[in-house]
């Protein structure tokens, strides 16, 4: 392997670094963001207070609430379920109070074989409210509790009458069968009369903890993101590594709670949300009390659209979900209005050119695959192998031209002798490249399947920490893709390492370590005097690469590692196989005969490297002449 072909290694490895680094969690800082005392927690508390003394000159002073939401009773709750979701809502505040997914379960209770569904949206942890401005008072929802006009298994209206008959009602329709969403209509009866003339909006306040669902809190808080759609724009987030506040520059179309897999997202599908103001707040590892076991706290307040005539309702729809890439895109054909959701965005594939290799090359690959039923472990194999036989072509062909170059390196060697001083440099390697040229080898023959591959390994890198068809899939020793494999548990932290020690990791960076000896040995058999002098330095950073991928990887999945350990054994194996079939004798009569079919040709000129080193050599010898005519006047 030459020089070119290292340095494309080295720049391999320095832009996965650089991907691990912009996306492993910081510590979180101690100050805490302005809106921070807004969390859901201090707004359930909030609510309860005012609502305890009812004021009888407002216009619903009858319904005030006068128990704390925590004390919710059954009569109290609306169930709408459909194949794949339950969601209760509260009478008091008439909002979505519990949310489970009947399809998934959590870590913990999958470890411990329970058959819980998982529990995506908790009202102890969770709060909305809606805020209507009218001329005696602001109505505060989550201050009341509202009647139930209609309910069957998938229908809600809820509904509050004020004391002079008008009303304010929900209209909850959760999309039957195999679906994720829920539709909701806030519309008024009768209350015009009671909004000024400058009312066109409402305001909202929504806020939530986001609990750990998967084993290990540093993977998952890594892609547990607040996510949120700019209108006619793309998607924007904030920080996951620390504490973090931003106001949306223009409308909003959709926000989304996410967390590594699952995400709760509030859809404005006919208006738009404006005055956004978002907050995330970071929970530590060892928070305690009534942050342990939880990863952000999100908040969120903005306006919609509002109509105070009642002629025309606010529309929302709620996801409530996995992140799947294929599902999100299929709930366009839900959206209650003319815009696209785009809610396939909420699936992070990388930056544009490795978005574009996964969303129009590895997930169709993979979707092929996992439709015969085989174990994850076997389809990411499986997509190993296949890539392997895409790059087998250019891989050996990168190898004749090391080869080449490696039969050659007598003649090289007698030209380093022939130029020993520094000052003849150039010379010396205008004299190379013409050797390479009149035999026709081309040193730049072994960067082609670095190239190749490297943008494969970085989309790969987003792609697989994404997928949520790995998670709990079990393959060998590891009980879930999704998450790391753990052969020994330390009882405690170490620094860089965390509390376990990963096999596939381990596995990875032995392999790692093997594929670089490998390389190594190629490359002192082809290069020779001051280029093998300069890659001393490199040949010690790929020693260095497997220690440092051991530190960047005993935290992340499992399914990330395999896959790495597997596509570095098939390069090495097939750089194995090559070495040994390809004949160093026949290369060399080969070249041999090139070089006399050129020897013989008086009009061939310098092609490629060595041309340009041939002008540049030409013109450093004008500049020395000139120089010289100048001295001499």
């Amino acid at each position: 392997m030459d020089k070119n072909t290292i340095i494309g290694l080295v720049l391999i490895v320095a832009v996965l670094i650089g991907y691990s680094y912009f996306n492993t969690p910081e510590q979180a800082p101690s100050a805490t963001p302005a809106m921070t005392s807004g969390t859901a927690e201090g707004f359930d508390k909030g609510a309860a207070q005012e609502a305890l003394v009812p004021d009888s000159t407002a216009l619903f002073a009858s319904y005030h609430a006068k128990a704390e939401p925590a004390t919710v009773k059954a009569s109290d709750v609306v169930v709408l379920k459909n194949d794949n979701v339950t969601v209760e809502i509260s009478r008091r505040g008439g909002v979505p109070t519990n949310v489970y997914l009947t399809k998934y379960r959590s870590y913990e209770d999958f470890s411990k074989e329970r058959q819980a569904p998982l529990h995506l949206y908790d009202g102890r942890t969770a709060a909305m409210n809606f805020a209507f401005d009218t001329k005696e008072e602001t109505i505060n929802t989550s201050e009341y509790v509202f009647d139930v006009a209609k309910k069957d298994s998938t229908e809600a209206i809820l509904s509050m009458t004020a004391k002079d008959g008008s009303v304010l009602e929900l209209h909850y329709k959760l999309l039957p069968g195999d679906n994720y969403m829920m539709n909701l209509s806030v519309a008024t009866k009768g209350m015009a009369r009671h909004f000024t003339s400058r009312t066109k909006t409402f305001g909202i306040d929504w806020k939530q903890k986001i609990a750990q669902q998967e084993k290990g809190y540093y993977f998952e808080n890594q892609y547990s993101t607040l996510t949120y759609k700019l209108n006619g724009e793309g998607t924007e987030k904030l920080s996951a590594q620390s504490d973090d506040q931003e106001t949306a520059e223009g409308s909003v179309d959709w926000i989304a709670y996410k967390n590594q897999y699952f995400s709760t997202v509030l859809i404005a599908p006919t208006a738009e949300f404006s005055d956004v103001k978002l907050n995330s707040r970071q929970i530590p590892e060892e928070a305690t009390g009534a942050d342990k076991g939880f990863l952000k706290d999100y908040a969120a307040e903005m306006n919609i659209g509002f109509d105070p005539s009642g002629k025309q309702a606010t529309q929302f729809q709620f996801y409530f979900g996995p992140n799947s890439f294929n599902l999100l895109k299929s709930m366009d054909q839900y959206k209650a209005g003319d815009k696209d959701l785009d809610l396939e965005d909420l699936v992070y594939l990388g930056w544009p050119l490795f978005k574009w290799i996964n969303r129009f090359f590895t997930i169709y690959v993979f979707d092929f695959f996992t439709s015969m039923g085989l174990p994850m472990g076997i389809v990411l194999l499986l997509i190993t192998l296949l890539l392997r036989v895409i790059v087998y072509i250019p891989t050996k062909k990168s190898f004749l031209s090391s080869a080449r170059m490696r039969v050659l390196k007598p003649k090289v060697d007698e030209i380093n002798q022939k130029y020993p001083n520094k000052e003849d440099a150039m010379k010396k390697q205008q004299e190379i490249m013409a050797l390479y040229s009149q035999y026709g080898v081309s040193p730049m023959g072994g960067c082609l399947p670095m190239l190749i591959q490297a943008p494969i390994w970085i989309a790969m890198y987003n792609f697989v920490p994404n997928a949520i068809e790995l998670r709990q899939q079990g393959f060998l020793w590891a009980d879930d893709l999704s998450t790391y494999d753990s052969i020994l548990d330390f009882g405690f932290s170490i620094w860089g390492i965390g509390d376990h020690l990963s096999l596939f990791c381990l596995l990875f960076c032995g392999t790692n370590l093997l594929y670089s000896v490998m390389t190594i040995r190629q490359q002192k058999e082809t290069l020779s005097g001051e280029q093998a002098q300069q890659m001393k330095m490199m040949q010690w950073m790929m020693y260095l690469m497997p220690v440092m991928f051991f530190f960047i990887f005993n935290n992340y999945s499992s399914g990330l590692n395999y896959y790495y350990f597997i596509s570095l054994l098939a390069s090495a194996l097939t750089m194995w196989y090559l070495r040994r079939s390809i004949d160093d004798k026949r290369i060399l009569a080969k070249l041999e005969a090139n070089y006399q079919a050129n020897k013989n040709n008086p009009n061939r000129k310098p092609k490629g490297l060595a041309a340009r080193l041939e002008a540049l050599q030409k013109q450093q010898e004008a500049m020395l002449e000139e120089q010289k005519k100048r001295q001499q006047r």
